[in-house]
């Protein structure tokens, strides 16, 4: 693969990712949340450029977001992971359970701190939020890309 397509590919996948979230924003933020731009994390299964496209896109996504370095930073990271380990599955279902977990379990360690709230209802508050972006968002524009010629007019670009 030529490594400039890569990064070109990685790049759109960022901006996607912030469009998205920036678009619906109030949603995507907070203790109760559904970060619509979450629904991209099924990418990694169909395209590789898809793990730095997420991580770079929540990065960038985190900084608008207000919620400081903590966010910015563990925020971003947790998506690095998930991402990674669902490019490892080929399923959809399989490939939704890292960013659901990871971020059900994970934002709320630094958010609950940051926002003075107890860490487990916020684990099931994000749980949610991500289990409806990531498998009722996600799971159905995954299907679509695979059944259509988009996927392919991507990986031409």
């Amino acid at each position: 693969m030529n490594r400039a397509n890569y990064i070109a590919r990685a790049a759109v996948i960022a901006a996607i990712y912030v469009l998205v979230t920036y678009i619906f924003k109030p949603f995507g933020y907070g203790p109760s949340q559904v970060r619509v731009s979450e629904a991209l994390t099924l990418l990694p299964i169909l395209e590789s450029s898809a793990i730095p496209g997420l991580f770079i896109g929540c990065l960038l996504a985190n900084i608008l977001g207000g919620f400081g370095l903590w966010d910015i930073c563990l925020g971003s990271l947790i998506t690095l992971v998930a991402a990674y380990l669902t490019s490892k599955t080929s399923n959809p279902i399989f490939g939704s359970l890292p960013p659901i977990i990871l971020n059900a379990f994970g934002v709320p360690i630094y958010l609950s701190k940051i926002q003075g709230l107890p860490y487990w209802p916020m684990v099931i508050s994000i749980g949610l939020g991500q289990f409806i972006a990531v498998l009722g968002f996600g799971v159905p524009l995954f299907l679509l890309l695979k059944r259509t010629s988009l996927i392919d007019f991507f990986k031409k670009f």
